[in-house]
């Protein structure tokens, strides 16, 4: 029986974090979709596309792992694509009542979908894709936090907003 999940995420912009919980989570499922949330009360530095479009350049090294946008709900998300597992990470105590709050929602509206939670490696669990926009922002170097294509569309997209 082949395993699938989805891991669910604005990624504004992807960190080394989320790179931390794709490697883990493609380890453990033979499908791995990147699910990038379109859908959001958060305003976003990068468009839906261009989240996309970094998303799948940085996942290639992992073969089973595939990106897709989605609009609305995740559980519909996750229905529609026949999954019932939705992965999450928590970086830090205080992920961790937003995060189970958001599953008990889940749940209560599809009870055949379910959440599995990921701790990332301790060496990122500061690092947050707000605080990697703000320093990037700011003029800040964010290499140690982001891949290099990341970096890349970062410095592209805060030169052009010059």
């Amino acid at each position: 029986m082949s395993t699938k999940a989805i891991y669910a995420g604005t990624f504004d912009p992807l960190t080394l974090g989320h790179m931390d919980l794709i490697r883990r989570a493609s380890g453990i499922f033979d499908e791995l979709i990147l699910a990038v949330a379109g859908s959001t009360r958060k305003q976003t530095l990068f468009s839906l596309e261009e989240r996309v479009a970094m998303a799948t350049e940085v996942v290639t090294p992992f073969k089973n792992v595939t990106v897709e946008g989605f609009n609305g709900l995740l559980v519909d998300y996750a229905r529609s694509r026949k999954i019932h597992v939705v992965v999450r990470g928590l970086r830090a105590f205080s992920d961790f009542e937003f995060e189970f709050q958001m599953a008990l929602m889940n749940r209560s509206m599809a009870s055949d979908v379910e959440t599995m939670f990921l701790m990332p490696k301790q060496d990122y669990s500061y690092v947050s894709s707000s605080s990697v926009r703000e320093v990037a922002e700011l003029g800040g170097d964010v290499t140690a936090f982001v891949p290099p294509a990341v970096k890349r569309a970062l410095d592209l997209k805060l030169k052009n907003r010059v």
